[in-house]
């Protein structure tokens, strides 16, 4: 008979267990039973699904054992974990203990013994089977005929790891088929969805882990082993160091679609620091990186297969080759290997050699005890489009050459627009803004051409480092702009010498950038922390490098919101009480018109680009983001120069235009 439950309002979020007799169901919570009159239908149908949240468990239908778990979402109830199992794992090994048989271990708890020990935990009915002590062939057949469903999957995985654990004192080919082939069952294609709904969110991982640890035990014939099943291969190796480099190559089914292959190369340099004979073990799965990233509900994706190895500790640096799954163009790979440890990829395990459309190649640092696996992943999250590489080149092109006909313009009427000491100090600032911006621009293009061609890390540190600072320097000078225009309207009466600003302003623009970045590099690079992987700019996920651009830079833009709206007040305040003005105010109320105009375009641009964080999905965010920003040098030339009365009063007087 099925079971029901849903949380009352005070306790979503608490599971609860219902128990149903053959007239009502009582659902048991901490605080309180619910009783309620059972039906067949079971809690899909009989509780309604009101609170996100809330949570029904219900059991198997009477051929399955275990139970299935449901959450409510947007009013509708979801399958959250299935434990539904039809295969009898316990069966599979008889368990001698004195009066009865040892539970089987539960998910994710460690199984506690090594090699050896199997006579105390696995019964002799099975074992004095010669043929199953050697291969465990008498329980494939079971395990071949189970469905692979969500409760299936985490028994056997729960298996395998107490084999590896338990069985692997000489692991011959015999063992390692078997082996294989319990583990193919579950690494199929067809499959991988099955993996969202296992209970346990590690099952992945500790397969991987079991894996690793069995076939790390495999003895090689004659120096050499090889055992392919469709979704795991198994390639061993003796190696030495007269051995002149060693490669493992894997050509293996993904899907339906085709195959795809991955390669392990044994650096010769590496093998010079084997004092004696040793094995080498790969183990290739094509599916395994989709299984983890649906078991762990993980936001990245992985483009390739997993490659595992097993390697004496003198070996510590190899090479990977890996085909993409994914072949689109604008779609960057990231190299990593899997912290068995952390449970997590890491992309500290790996660096990118060369990167092409088609396939990756990565060194990896191997750790008999950390990074035994290694894959590329791709971000599902980073939105790559042909129209904002569009817009962005196109944008910049134009940017580039705005701020230079800016500066050309400057430079022609600087003597004919700097007569008084608050437009020089005004022009002054537009000039290092527009060299700022010019030089960003610059810089943003190499540091892309430094990436996706030289890939020269040292390069790409210092273009990271320049490009950071006259960033920061184009919001100083933004700032400096700003707080020129507050003294220009609330300080009337006090003078500043032309000498003081420009030392202050030096010192504010291009003092206070170049401290901070000196401070980021020097505090993340000896930690690998400073560039982000995948581009020439500053790290975010492991150093939260890129806080040290975001915080000024945000900081800026909201003192010169406020700068505009101390303009907006004052000048409105002045119109009213004023009949006249001296020609100092009257220039800035002209100037902070202008800054009216371009502060909200820098507040808007750097808006979007929080937009574009928080819903990386959206393609109006990126277009928008693209726009402001790639156009950002045009915005400066238009309201900045061309808009400035004064500035083509000069250019009429000087080129005689009507």
């Amino acid at each position: 008979m099925p079971t029901s439950g849903l949380l009352p309002n005070q306790e979503r979020n608490k599971v609860v267990m219902c128990i149903c007799t053959t007239t009502m169901v009582c659902c048991l919570t901490p605080y309180n039973n619910i009783c309620l009159i059972c039906f067949s239908e079971g809690c899909i149908n009989l509780i309604p699904c009101k609170d996100n949240g809330a949570i029904c468990i219900q059991p198997c239908s009477p051929s399955f054992h275990g139970e299935t778990s449901f959450v409510c979402e947007d009013r509708k109830w979801q399958m959250f974990t299935d434990a539904c199992a039809s295969l009898d794992v316990q069966s599979l090994f008889q368990v001698s203990v004195a009066g009865g048989h040892l539970p089987f271990a539960g998910k994710g708890k460690p199984v506690h013994g090594k090699p050896g020990d199997a006579g105390k935990y696995f019964g002799s009915d099975d074992l004095g089977n010669s043929n199953c002590q050697a291969d465990f062939s008498c329980i494939i057949p079971d395990i071949l005929s189970s469905p692979a469903i969500p409760g299936n999957i985490a028994d056997i995985v729960e298996l395998l790891k107490k084999i590896s654990l338990l069985l692997s004192e000489n692991v011959d080919r015999g063992k390692m088929q078997s082996y294989s082939r319990i583990a193919n069952h579950i690494l199929n294609s067809s499959v991988i969805s099955n993996w969202a709904f296992v209970k346990d969110r590690n099952a992945s991982s500790i397969l991987l882990d079991s894996v690793n640890l069995f076939a790390g035990k495999l003895l090689l014939r004659n120096g050499s082993e090889s055992i392919q099943e469709h979704f795991i291969s198994t390639k061993g190796y003796s190696v030495h160091k007269n051995t002149s480099g060693k490669s493992f190559d894997f050509s293996m089914e993904f899907n339906n679609t085709g195959n795809i292959t991955g390669h392990v190369v044994i650096p010769e340099e590496e093998l010079l620091k084997l004092p004696k004979t040793s094995k080498a073990i790969s183990i290739a799965f094509p599916t395994l990186g989709a299984i983890i990233e649906t078991n762990r509900l993980d936001p990245v994706s992985v483009n390739g297969m997993v490659l595992s190895v097993s390697l004496p500790e003198e070996l510590r640096h190899i090479l990977l080759t890996f085909e993409k799954v994914n072949k689109l163009e604008n779609i960057k790979a990231q190299c990593v290997g899997w912290h068995s440890t952390e449970r997590r990829w890491d992309n500290r395990a790996c660096k990118i050699k060369s990167d092409n459309i088609s396939s990756v190649v990565c060194i990896c640092k191997h750790h008999r005890r950390t990074f035994k696996s290694f894959s590329i992943l791709m971000s599902r999250t980073m939105l790559r489009n042909a129209v904002l590489d569009y817009i962005t080149r196109v944008g910049l092109c134009l940017s580039i050459f705005s701020l230079v006909l800016c500066l050309i313009i400057e430079a022609v009427v600087w003597h004919h627009v700097t007569k008084t000491e608050i437009t020089y100090m005004r022009h002054f600032c537009l000039v290092n803004i527009a060299t700022s911006l010019l030089l960003a621009d610059v810089l943003f293009i190499l540091a892309a051409i430094v990436h996706n061609t030289v890939l020269n890390y040292k390069l790409c540190v210092a273009a990271t480092f320049f490009l950071h600072f006259f960033y920061l320097a184009l919001f100083f000078w933004m700032f400096t702009l700003g707080v020129l225009i507050l003294y220009g309207l609330l300080f009337i009466f006090f003078k500043i010498t032309r000498s003081v600003f420009i030392a202050t302003a030096f010192f504010t623009g291009y003092g206070c950038p170049l401290v901070i970045s000196i401070l980021t590099v020097a505090i993340t690079e000896p930690k690998n922390g400073y560039l982000r992987s995948g581009a020439c700019w500053l790290n975010w996920y492991e150093t939260k490098a890129l806080l040290a651009f975001v915080v000024p830079a945000l900081g800026i833009i909201v003192v010169n919101v406020v700068v505009v709206v101390v303009v907006v007040v004052k000048t409105g305040r002045s119109s009213v009480g004023e009949s006249c003005k001296s020609q100092d105010l009257s220039n800035m109320i002209r100037i902070s018109k202008n800054v009216a105009l371009l502060t909200p375009l820098l507040g808007l641009t750097w808006g979007f680009g929080l937009a574009t964080i928080v819903d990386s999905h959206s393609l109006a965010f990126h277009i928008t983001f693209a726009l402001l920003n790639a156009f950002q040098g045009f915005f400066i030339l238009l309201f900045g120069t061309l808009l400035d009365r004064k500035v083509l009063g000069s250019l009429q007087q000087l080129f005689w235009i009507i």
